[in-house]
């Protein structure tokens, strides 16, 4: 096995990781039906032990692919807007996709619009459903030469 060119990250840098895990996007990659790859824009949202979760339609065709393959990845962040792209800090999280058991629902749903207020237009359609985006580990990477190699526990832990 190939070591990790990324060091573990430290305290701080993994209280930016937390930071990460508060914006209200990513972008979901994951294993398609046909086999390919597969990425959508998805809302992202915590539950009330801080685990990244999001709400989807089972029309959406990540919906399928992730009852039939959880393992996914999530990018977090976005370019500035001046500069190259790659220089932009960014979390890429690897994470395994959990169906929410529906006697969760109310407890979820009142999470979701506490942070998604327009998502009442939908959030009651029969064909969505809470998926929890359990974190494996990830790669925090603060810009050109500053990756940090980022754990489950890095990520589950709250900064003080």
């Amino acid at each position: 096995m190939k070591q990790n060119p990324a060091p573990p990250a430290d305290a701080l840098e993994r209280a930016t990781e937390q930071g990460f895990l508060a914006l209200p996007f990513a972008a979901l990659a994951y294993t398609a039906e046909d086999g390919f790859a597969g990425i959508s824009r998805i809302a992202l949202g915590q539950d009330a032990a801080g685990t990244p979760m999001t709400l989807i339609s089972a029309l959406a065709p990540h919906f399928v692919a992730l009852k039939a393959q959880p393992v996914c990845a999530l990018m977090l962040g976005e370019p500035g807007p001046k500069g190259d792209p790659l220089t932009h800090p960014r979390l890429r999280l690897r994470a395994s996709a959990r169906f929410a058991d529906p006697a969760e629902r109310s407890v979820l749903r009142d999470l979701w619009l506490a942070t998604h207020p327009k998502a009442k237009l939908y959030i009651d359609f029969a064909d969505f459903a809470f998926v929890r985006l359990v974190p494996l580990g990830g790669l925090l990477n603060g810009g050109f030469g500053k990756a940090r190699t980022i754990t489950a526990q890095d990520l589950a832990a709250k900064p003080a």
